[in-house]
């Protein structure tokens, strides 16, 4: 049974977090990178574009996680959690984030984008003119990059899409260049 097939039959047509019926999609936890069952979950266009988008956050909408966050299924489990976090000023989330127990499995699959942390402890990427990089993010080498344990040099110009943060680190990202993914130092990339 396709993963399409087996979200859907999981989450009975519906968002997994609202309950909406229209405009599903498949949503993959970050920093995950391959869909599966156990790291998707199925969301409608308004949970994906807040999801994705915090400045477009509307408290109001994720009351639904009153209910959702109850679900036995793991990643709905870390997103409601994810989103509570990120709403917990309201007053309202911080008391629902209270209620909610994760497996110690699941709360670190919650925990892995930062969410929950306080601003001053999040560690941000910046390139090199000081804009902040996010997961997902498209950059450019603005320099010649010898890649550690190979013969590959990054050429400046290259772009690197899609890439991911180290969550440790703020100084690297991942990528890929010529189909291998590579540690980049942020200092040597740019935006686009």
């Amino acid at each position: 049974m396709s993963l399409d097939r087996e979200l859907s039959k999981r989450a009975d047509n519906k968002c997994e977090l609202c309950g909406n019926t229209e405009h599903l999609e498949i949503y993959t936890l970050e920093p995950i990178k391959d869909k599966s069952l156990e790291h998707s979950l199925t969301v409608c266009k308004t949970c994906l574009t807040q999801i994705e988008d915090p400045e477009q956050t509307e408290a109001n909408h994720w009351r639904c996680l009153n209910d959702s966050m109850w679900s036995e299924h793991q990643p709905v489990q870390a997103m409601a959690w994810r989103m509570l976090s990120r709403l917990r000023k309201e007053g309202w989330p911080q008391d629902l984030l209270d209620m909610m127990y994760l497996e110690d499995e699941v709360l670190k699959l919650a925990q892995a984008t930062g969410e929950g942390e306080d601003d001053a402890d999040k560690i941000i990427h910046r390139d090199v003119n000081g804009v902040i990089l996010e997961t997902g993010d498209s950059v450019v080498l603005i320099k010649d990059l010898k890649v550690k344990g190979s013969s590959i040099v990054a050429k400046q110009g290259t772009a690197v899409r899609r890439i991911s943060l180290d969550h440790e680190n703020a100084e690297y990202i991942e990528g890929k260049v010529d189909g291998q993914q590579i540690v980049i130092i942020t200092q040597y990339v740019k935006k686009l």
